[in-house]
């Protein structure tokens, strides 16, 4: 009952179109007066605590890192250097996209910007090199999601701080899964590819590539040095986010030299406003999740779950198809919130290792971000690539089923991430 009452309200409150952040609350006062523990201090200190936390600094630091890229010039030279080593070759212009997307991955951490990044430069110029722009514009948003899986990734840090796990081992464990969906794109696209007309870029000669090799050399040392400091125990993930800001507020401005005042303070301001929206979820999704826990919910689940805990593999199967659809109809950031505190206990009750939990968890509900009906990146790739959403899903619809498939050989084969966790480690 209590669940129910907890998801009806919490549903019904998103579909007349309030925010996240404030259904959550509502629905979260809801079971308060349904459990007659109703109190307006315990709302207040919970907003505070949940906003409270040193690993989540790490939030407000990567996302300004990630603005401080973009207006700095690092995104550019990525795309440049991604153009100047595969841009001559049939179907050049979506391994650029590819290429840069997993690069971007390691900048931002965020599958919304690098979406809007990406696809405001490649979409125009692969429309204009004869390329279909369903597909175009679908292969961005495919390459937007790995985003938040490779690290520096957001998400990792809110599954983290929500579940206790180690961040720095989320980060470690789910390189090798972005890759893979790196190279599962790059397999689909090779195939579609093929039957495309377009026309090609004329092959850079090597001094070019150096050259563009050479001024990217700067962007493409950022993931190595962030994931070199956490795993060399240099610093934390939250002081990597630090680190990051600082890093592109040099480059930019000493390097590149293309950062300003003026720009600076758009980039703050836009920053600031994505951090708000972020926070202000986190510090409501804990009063929710008090709330849950209170109402012994994830004792309820744990129950539901109970006859396939003695198979990790149908409880992964199961726990998965259930977030699987909860992401079509839940952005990420508040599935992550909403459904740790629910389903870790049953998980962590099976045996499972809750990192590798934590990648598939991720994983699975990053693609509900290309998923109708609320599917943020598809929506953004959509306005960015001036697409109807119809026509976008026509162009997506490979990339997606390939995503689908490495989160299926992820669960049916868990050393893909163990074992690359374990060496890392």
């Amino acid at each position: 009952m209590s669940l129910g009452l907890f998801l009806g309200s919490l549903f019904a409150i998103m579909a007349l179109g309030m925010p996240i952040a404030i259904a959550l609350l509502v629905s979260s006062i809801v079971m308060m007066i349904y459990l007659n523990i109703f109190d307006s201090q315990i709302i207040a200190q919970y907003l505070i605590n949940g906003a409270d936390s040193f690993a989540l600094l790490a939030v407000p630091f990567f996302i300004l890192a990630g603005e401080l890229m973009n207006a700095g010039g690092m995104s550019t030279r990525i795309i440049n250097f991604a153009m100047a080593i595969v841009g001559h070759i049939r179907g050049g212009m979506g391994y650029v996209a590819i290429i840069a997307a997993v690069l971007f991955a390691g900048l931002s951490g965020s599958a919304v910007a690098d979406t809007a990044a990406l696809g405001a430069v490649l979409i125009p110029m692969m429309v204009k090199a004869g390329y279909n722009r369903n597909r175009a514009t679908g292969l961005i948003a495919s390459g937007g999601i790995i985003a938040p899986v490779i690290p520096p990734s957001i998400p990792m840090i809110l599954f983290g701080v929500t579940s206790g796990v180690s961040i720095t081992a989320l980060f470690t464990a789910g390189i090798v899964p972005g890759l893979m969906m790196g190279v599962g794109l790059t397999i689909v696209w090779t195939i579609v590819s093929r039957k495309e007309k377009v026309e090609l870029s004329p092959r850079k000669s090597l001094k070019e590539m150096l050259a563009a090799t050479r001024s990217a050399l700067w962007s493409l040392m950022f993931p190595v040095i962030i994931i070199g400091g956490l795993r060399g125990g240099i610093f934390t993930p939250t002081e990597a986010g630090v680190v990051a800001a600082m890093y592109a507020l040099f480059v930019g401005f000493v390097v590149y030299r293309e950062l300003n005042m003026k720009k600076l303070y758009h980039v703050l301001v836009e920053a600031a406003r994505t951090t708000s929206v972020v926070m202000f979820l986190v510090a409501a999704a804990m009063v929710s999740a008090w709330v849950i826990s209170v109402a012994q919910i994830p004792a309820v689940v744990s129950d539901v779950l109970a006859p396939f805990t003695g198979n990790q593999l149908m409880l992964l199967i199961v726990i998965n198809i259930i977030v699987l659809f909860v992401g079509m109809v839940m952005d990420l950031t508040p599935a992550i919130l909403v459904l740790t505190p629910v389903l870790l206990p049953a998980v962590t009750m099976a045996g499972i290792d809750p990192v590798y939990f934590g990648v598939l968890f991720v994983l699975n509900l990053s693609i509900g971000l290309l998923t109708p009906p609320v599917g943020t990146v598809l929506n953004v790739a959509a306005g960015v690539g001036r697409v109807g959403i119809v026509d976008l899903m026509k162009g997506i619809w490979p990339f997606l089923l390939i995503e689908v498939a490495v989160l299926i050989l992820l669960i049916f084969i868990p050393d893909l991430v163990l074992v690359p966790l374990s060496w890392f480690s």
